[in-house]
């Protein structure tokens, strides 16, 4: 598993979670819905942010033994939860992510250091773009909490992409006849590193996309810059 994920930037293993672990975590989803900034839900999307800090009760059914597993053949166990996030593209969402990498990490607060730049702040989620080093080093993990196909928006992905560094993004980069699309099945995980290349379409088969992302980091930041959702597992 490891060597395939280092070579191509992004893996799927099946079977991760069972049935009824993966409606477990749906309900305590579904039942722990709040007003805050943490909660979005409109039409298009219902997500939530920091989703492990809102929903505590999820830490231990989401970290099974499978998944430790996993983490621990990826980066041994000195990794930790850096940013959790729930997306739920409903069944009628027609919109589009184009093909991107991800370049920012959250943050508890702002100060100013050397090599961080992009510095944002919006509905109090304060977000940088690191050097580089440091998003090599984060790695994702996606739990699909339903079956995932092209029809309702699998990401899809340019693989070995993530060995480009930050990519500036042209046609001539996204070379479609190399893109993958990632089939998950409920209850199975995609690995994914975050200079990977990915984008994900319009939903057309009128089926909900639920998916749990979490990025995981073993690097203490210098200069008093702290993660803004550090969690030990």
């Amino acid at each position: 598993m490891n060597t395939s994920f280092n070579k191509n930037g992004f893996h799927i293993l099946n079977n991760i979670y069972t049935h009824e672990e993966i409606e477990t975590i749906i309900h305590l989803i579904e039942s722990s819905e709040k007003s805050n900034t943490n909660f979005r839900k409109d039409k298009e999307l219902f997500a939530i942010r920091a989703i492990l800090k809102e929903i505590p009760k999820l830490k231990n059914h989401i970290f099974n033994k499978n998944l430790i597993n996993i983490i621990e053949e990826i980066g041994n166990n000195t990794y930790f939860v850096i940013k959790s996030i729930y997306f739920d593209k409903p069944k009628t969402s027609n919109w589009v992510v184009p093909y991107h990498q991800d370049l920012t990490i959250n943050l508890s607060e702002k100060i100013e250091t050397d090599k961080f730049i992009n510095w944002t702040k919006k509905n109090e989620q304060i977000t940088v773009q690191p050097p580089t080093p440091i998003l090599e080093n984060i790695f994702t993990i996606r739990i699909h909490l339903d079956n995932t196909t092209a029809e309702n928006g699998a990401v899809k992905v340019i693989p070995k992409s993530h060995k480009k560094g930050i990519i500036q993004l042209t046609d001539h980069e996204i070379n479609k006849n190399k893109e993958y699309i990632c089939d998950v099945p409920k209850g199975g995980v995609m690995l994914m590193k975050p200079l990977t290349l990915h984008a994900s379409t319009r939903t057309t088969n009128n089926q909900r996309r639920r998916v749990i992302h979490i990025e995981f980091s073993n690097i203490i930041l210098d200069n008093g810059l702290k993660w803004n959702e550090y969690l030990a597992f």
